[in-house]
Formats: C-alpha cells, structure tokens, sequence
C-alpha cells in the first residue's frame, strides 16, 4: 500500500475511533441525565418527595407512600423513557430508510392512520383495549401500505414518499376529523381528548402489555441495527456487503409501525418527537449518520423532559404531554425545512 492510502486508512481509522468515543461519552451523559429526570418527576406530585423518600418507596418502606411511588408515578416515569425511545428508533427507521430528515412517522401519516383504527375501535367496536391495540397497528399499516404504494409510480425515492406522505396524512386527518363529528356526543369529546397524546392516569394495568411488546420490537430493531447502518451508506455498499435491502426494508417499516402503533394506541399521538429525536441525537453525538442509540436515548429524555414540563406549566393542572411536543416541535420543524431549503 502507497504512503498516500496508508495515511487515508489512518485517517479513518482516527475518525471512525473519534466518533465512537464522542457516541459512547454522549450515552453516558445522557442515561445520567435521564435516570436524574426520572428521579426529578418521581419526586414531583401533588406533594413534593425528596430523594430519600422515593428512595425509600421504591423499596417499600414508605407506608402510604409506596402507593404512591410505585402504583401512580413510576409507571407514568417509565412510560415516557420506554414510549420516547420507541418513538425516537421509529423515527431513525424511517428516516434512514427515507434518507431524508423529515421522514417521521408524524409526518407521513403513520400516526393519523393508528388515530383512524382507533377511533374505529371506539366508534364501532367495544373499545377494549385489545380492539384499540389492534386498529391501531392495523392502522398505521394501511397507512405505510397506502404510502408506500402511491410512491411506486415513477420509481421510490425517499424525497417521492416524504411529499406522498404529507399528502396522506393531510387525507387521513381529514377522515378522522369526519369520523369524530359523526360519532356520538361522549365518543366525540373522549377521542377529541385522547388524540392530544397524554400520559395523564397511565397506571400498571394499562403499561403492562405495551411495555412487553415495544421491549421485543425494540430488542429486534437491536439485532438488524447493524445492517441498518450500512444501508444508510448507500445500495451499493449495502448490497456488497451482504445486506438483502428489500426484505431489511420491509422488517425495519414493520417494527417502526409497530412501535408507533403501539404507542399511539395507549397514549393517542405524541407528535415530533419521533421527528426531532434522531436529528438532535445525530448533531449531539456528532454521529456520521442517524444512529439508532442516540436517536433512542434523545427520544426518551425528550418525552420525558415534555411530560416533566406538561405537569409544572398550569400546576395543579396536568396538561397532555402531546400539546407541547406539539409547540416545541413546531419550532423545531421551522428550523429543520429552513435549513434542508438552504442546503438544498
């Protein structure tokens, strides 16, 4: 090998070293963070615990307290670390299969279409929990099936399913909206109510059987996040090195859908984070692409630092936590089209 290619693989070898080291400092700031937030909204109540006394609940010394602790706010506290970093590796999914910053789950309509099998469930059916569950996954893929098929014509690409999907959504807000002013008076008003996105009255009943099926979508995601990553670098490097990019394709949507659905289908949709979440990940971790650990750690400190923010801005009032990822995403999506017209 020439001076000049040995000082390349050098220069890469130092790079690839470097932005390993800032991702793995980047985890460990940001799991500090996370656990010292969780602690934070654990103390945070109709009556400030300190420290010591969640301490104390959690192992079941607290009398009356544990109940409180234990029964009302751990679950809501883990719901939003599990839920953020189900939305965040959704995000990163389809924003690596798109190659494209703006490809969401909230943006290209996979999130009105699980609102639509919801809101079939309550409207037409019994509305068990099952039935939410199950329209809306059942949703979200008629929704990614819709896109994706409209987006063929003319060859897929990922700027071709972003407009796509923005046009979907757009048709699939406007059904909702139609389903919800048909349905009766208490129907209308509950499923007005829940598509705000909220984590309000989650208990272990409710977060039991999500818990369990965002765990083993996010532990498959873990096992093709390899393969992932190097298609990000293109169909070309992807193929040479043994990835089959269409069946990867087609298991990735299904395990973003999955954890959209699955989310959506407890707490109604939580919009942006999904959006936001692999892009300050990415800038944060200084990461070459998206990368799904960043994307999955931001995601849940994002929605966690919401829900935090949701419960202290009317105190004691708890707002739905979807109404200010909703704000502080609407920022952020203005600085995000701003720059990708700039750079385009």
């Amino acid at each position: 090998m020439s001076a000049t290619g040995t000082a390349v693989v050098l220069r890469r070898g130092r790079f690839s070293a470097l932005v390993e080291r800032r991702t793995l400092v980047f985890t460990c700031v940001l799991l500090t963070l996370l656990l010292a937030l969780g602690l934070t909204v654990l103390c945070y109540g109709a009556g400030w615990s300190s420290p010591a006394q969640v301490l104390d609940a959690l192992r079941g010394e607290r009398g009356g307290l544990n109940v409180v602790i234990r029964e009302w706010r751990l679950p809501r506290v883990l719901a939003a670390m599990l839920f953020g970093a189900a939305l965040g590796s959704a995000g990163a999914i389809f924003q690596n299969v798109t190659r494209n910053a703006l490809g969401s789950p909230d943006v290209i309509g996979l999130d009105a279409g699980a609102y639509t099998g919801t809101l079939v469930a309550l409207t037409a059916l019994s509305a068990t929990p099952a039935q939410q569950t199950a329209g809306s996954v059942a949703g979200a893929l008629a929704a990614a099936a819709l896109v994706y098929v409209l987006a063929m014509r003319g060859g897929v690409s990922g700027l071709r399913l972003i407009v796509v999907g923005i046009a979907v959504n757009a048709m699939i807000t406007a059904v909702n909206s139609w389903i919800v002013l048909r349905a009766d008076l208490e129907v209308a008003i509950a499923a007005v109510g829940w598509s705000a996105g909220s984590l309000n009255g989650l208990d272990w009943e409710h977060a039991r059987i999500p818990f369990c099926v965002i765990g083993v979508l996010l532990a498959l995601l873990a096992t093709r996040a390899p393969a992932m990553h190097q298609a990000a670098l293109g169909t070309d490097v992807a193929v040479g090195t043994g990835v089959r990019t269409g069946s990867l394709q087609l298991q990735l949507v299904l395990i973003g859908v999955g954890c959209t659905a699955t989310v959506t289908a407890v707490t109604g949709p939580i919009a942006f984070v999904a959006l936001a979440a692999p892009q300050i990940g990415r800038r944060v971790a200084r990461t070459p692409g998206v990368g799904l650990l960043p994307a999955v750690l931001t995601g849940a400190f994002l929605l966690l630092s919401a829900d935090l923010i949701a419960q202290l801005l009317l105190a004691p009032v708890s707002l739905p936590v979807g109404v200010i990822t909703t704000a502080i995403g609407g920022c952020y999506l203005i600085w995000l089209l701003t720059k990708e017209v700039r750079s385009g």
